[in-house]
């Protein structure tokens, strides 16, 4: 692989060069239906980078701050003197003499307690965090407003972005940015609604609204995102990706595109999203937890990273054309799912950011951002499916050259995310063996015919007892320093007192301990799966969940019940009295098919709403950015199939038509959907009987051509 020489580096305090004025063809007053669906193409160089080559020229790098590196050594050095102390410790309950499986257990037990403490330790280091500050002048940079769609709900995602533009209206951001819509949608149901719904939105809009659907999805996510980099990248200064879910408000891009522009190295700005709009018990777990504790976390991760930060994929704000010089991904050698297409691409592209000498910060005091949760168990474990392999593929990655120390430590990090739960799995595991091992075995006190002394078997439990006292510690403690953060703040008063936020923690700690060993088990099965070859591949994400039926819940956690069924009765058979320690994780496992469906329960999610229970500051005072989004939502959703309104409604249709990509030249072989769904048509007498005939890649064939859409149109109704 070659070095490309990127493009050079523009600052962000006056338009980019060659950017027109919005044509006459953007103004409000022009009909949808004649409006282009693209702007003019500005292409950007957006090369393929080489990890093993020189990386591209950037700014010179500088020194970390001192509260950057009195974080570091907080975060760093406490959790190494924890795993120091935490080894010293267990080799202490061990005795001088440890057997095999002690041995065996001291590394398993060793990385949990490290783990445990890295967690508490990031969060102190937000003690020496500085807030970062808004300069008054708000720059002249254009803005992009990038959200790529993948068989999404149209009118909840488009909803979100009219909002977002009224309030970029407001914030006087209206004559220097844009809205893009980047659709990735195959289902010819899903673009037909996304091509409608963005007809409606551009009628109100007072942004630019444009609308690009590829029908070739190379790189997924990323890819789509590249693709719009390299052809109308050169158009803007800056770009906010969020994702369908979500948003952020019209007053952080405001700040984000003022701080950007007031420091030319700074190349992109990560916000911390609050989770919103949780129907679900689980979610609003989730969501809760995420609000109240997800703050101060941050906030340490952001004292330690400091110019190192990290990306997250979403609700940020990124310089192009550092962006494109820097981030250009390549294709990984071999099959999926260690080769491919790079899925966690937000980790590489902030590392590469990093190693050209781009500053990536995460702002923790920009709060007005937001995002939906997974609404159940099953959901979540499909998601985390995916981001498993991705973290695992940064393996290959994390030795690149010239790649920052902290860049690593994001990549580590990720990794041993998914990673723990094999390691507490075995951890378990062989602690089981260890005490089976002690009450089964009959102990040999003179293994040696001429020993003078005995091997008395050792095993310290009052140390034991004070080290699992100290892990659990360095686990509960930060969640309870959260909670008084939240006591001393208005937060209290929005979810309604200071009981409510004390019984909604506690409850959340119990519902996290029981879904733990779940967690804990479908990860390490998806480790297993990884390692076995088995690609993830791409599915659209769930937002809205619903109660699973019994049959589904307990083939899938059939095994967990299973597991929790036998360490239960091998225990109490050989050692009741350590099912006092292990009651949580087994009452997790047997009890998860009810856990699963009753979590995933919208109903049992209104309950504990009118509880007072689970409740955060954006349910009890909604941003006006969310609210303002549930109108639109109502107004752009469709009332029916949007096949059927294109049939019967000829300006809809015009606006669809106007909104399609030209077709390319493809060989016969690949359009042979259209010639069959042109003939399907010819023979039907009606449209509702021709769109009968057609199977989904000729529907999708119709919906996306001009001429056969006309020829359908023509048809009776």
């Amino acid at each position: 692989m070659t070095d490309p020489q990127p493009a050079p580096p523009r600052g962000d305090s006056a338009p980019a060069a060659g950017i027109p004025a919005p044509p006459p063809e953007m103004s409000r007053a022009t009909p949808p239906a004649t409006q282009p669906a693209t702007p003019p193409e500005t292409p950007l160089a957006m090369p393929a980078q080489d990890f093993r080559a020189t990386p591209p020229p950037g700014p010179a790098p500088q020194p970390p701050a001192r509260e950057v590196v009195w974080a570091r050594l907080i975060t760093f050095g406490g959790t190494a003197l924890i795993v120091l102390v935490g080894f010293w410790q267990m080799m202490l309950v061990f005795g001088d003499r440890p057997q095999l499986l002690q041995w065996l257990l001291l590394p398993f037990f060793t990385l949990t307690f490290g783990w445990v403490g890295f967690s508490f330790c990031s969060m102190l280091a937000g003690l020496v965090a500085r807030a970062p500050q808004t300069p008054a002048d708000p720059g002249t940079a254009r803005v992009a407003v990038v959200m790529p769609v993948y068989h999404e709900d149209p009118a909840d995602s488009l909803g979100l972005l009219a909002a977002l533009a009224d309030e970029l209206d407001q914030a006087g951001m209206a004559g220097r940015a844009e809205i893009f819509v980047l659709s990735d949608s195959r289902d010819p149901d899903y673009f037909a609604a996304e091509t409608l719904a963005v007809a409606a939105l551009r009628e109100t809009c007072p942004l630019p609204v444009w609308y690009r659907r590829r029908t070739d999805n190379t790189g997924r996510k990323a890819g789509n995102i590249a693709e719009f980099v390299r052809r109308w990248g050169g158009r803007y200064d800056q770009m906010v990706v969020l994702d369908a879910d979500s948003v952020v408000s019209g007053d952080a891009i405001r700040q984000m595109s003022a701080r950007m522009a007031a420091d030319p190295a700074l190349a992109l700005i990560q916000t911390i999203p609050m989770l919103v709009g949780g129907q679900t018990l689980f979610s609003r777990v989730i969501q809760f937890a995420g609000r109240v504790y997800g703050p101060p976390i941050a906030r340490g991760v952001a004292a330690w990273s400091g110019d190192d930060g990290n990306f997250w994929g979403h609700n940020a704000m990124i310089r192009l054309a550092a962006f494109a010089a820097c981030c250009g991904l390549p294709e990984l050698p071999g099959k999926p799912p260690f080769g491919g297409t790079i899925l966690s691409h937000d980790f590489v592209e902030a590392a590469l950011l990093r190693r050209a000498g781009w500053k990536v910060r995460l702002d923790w005091d920009l709060r007005a951002s937001y995002e939906g949760s997974p609404p159940t168990l099953l959901d979540m474990a499909v998601r985390e499916r995916r981001w498993a392999q991705g973290n695992l593929q940064h393996l290959r990655l994390i030795g690149a050259r010239g790649f920052s120390w902290v860049s690593r430590a994001h990549f580590t990090i990720g990794v041993l995310g998914f990673l723990m739960s094999p390691i507490w799995l075995s951890m378990i595991l062989v602690g089981l063996a260890l005490t089976a091992k002690v009450i089964l075995s009959r102990p040999e006190y003179f293994p040696q015919t001429y020993q003078l002394f005995p091997d008395w078997p050792t095993f310290d439990s009052v140390r034991m007892t004070w080290l699992f006292a100290a892990a659990m510690a360095l686990l509960l403690v930060p969640k309870f320093v959260a909670v008084g953060r939240a006591w001393r703040r208005p937060l209290a008063e929005n979810v309604g007192g200071r009981s409510r936020i004390l019984a909604s923690a506690l409850f959340e700690i119990v519902m996290s301990a029981l879904i733990a060993p779940v967690q804990m088990l479908i990860q390490t099965r998806q480790i297993a799966e990884i390692l076995q070859g088995r690609n993830s591949g791409w599915e659209s994400q769930v937002r809205k969940g619903s109660m699973p039926p019994w049959g589904l819940v307990l083939r899938r956690h059939g095994i967990h019940v299973a597991s929790g069924l036998a360490i239960l009765l091998v225990v109490a058979f050989l050692a009741p009295g350590q099912l006092i320690w292990l009651s949580p994780i087994l009452a997790g496992l047997i009890l998860s098919p009810a856990i699963s469906r009753w979590s995933a329960s919208p109903v049992f999610g209104r309950w504990a709403r009118m509880a007072g229970l689970l409740v955060t500051p954006e349910e009890r005072q909604p941003p006006e950015v969310l609210s303002a989004a549930l109108a639109q939502t109502r107004r752009l959703r469709l009332d029916e199939d949007a096949a059927t309104l294109l049939g019967r409604d000829p300006a809809a249709l015009s606006r669809h038509v106007a909104l399609l990509a030209p077709l390319p030249e493809r060989p016969p072989a690949r359009r042979l959907p259209a010639i069959a769904a042109e003939a399907k048509i010819a023979a039907a007498s009606s449209q509702s009987e021709a769109l009968s005939f057609l199977d989904r890649a000729e529907r999708a064939a119709l919906l996306s051509d001009p001429r056969l859409l006309e020829r359908w149109a023509a048809l009776p109704r």
